[in-house]
């Protein structure tokens, strides 16, 4: 699928001020304020906005091009495209961190591995007594 852009809209929205904002403005304005909560890489356990989402390292540039083109032209619904860079990320990440894991040389076997320590002896009550 291909979207069309006249060059007069670009003209219009670089050169011109009207009554009204380019309507760059508007779909630009929807990704910026369309936050995702999402569970991967450093995005992890933050609301991240649409726009930084596709303007991470996770999307590549052809990638976003296209999603952008598409969503300006109205083919894709902000919906969509929430749903299309979410999935992209999640599964960039995933990819990222098992690699990741894949490069870390493994323990040794015979070195001892640390325990975790409970940072707690007992538990606090939560009523005087």
């Amino acid at each position: 699928i291909t979207a069309k852009r006249s060059s007069q809209d670009t003209v219009t929205a670089v050169g011109e001020e009207g009554d009204d904002p380019p309507k760059e403005a508007s779909w630009k304005a929807a990704l910026k304020t369309t936050v995702v909560d999402i569970d991967a890489g450093e995005f992890r356990g933050h609301k991240v906005s649409l726009w930084d989402l596709l303007h991470s390292h996770y999307i590549p540039e052809e990638n976003r091009k296209e999603l952008l083109e598409l969503y300006e032209a109205g083919e894709l619904t902000l919906e969509q495209v929430k749903t299309v860079v979410s999935t992209i990320v999640t599964r960039a990440a995933a990819a990222a961190a098992a690699a990741a894991e894949r490069a870390e040389p493994a323990a040794p076997v015979d070195e001892p591995r640390a325990e975790p320590v409970a940072t707690e002896a007992e538990p606090t009550p939560l009523h005087g007594d």
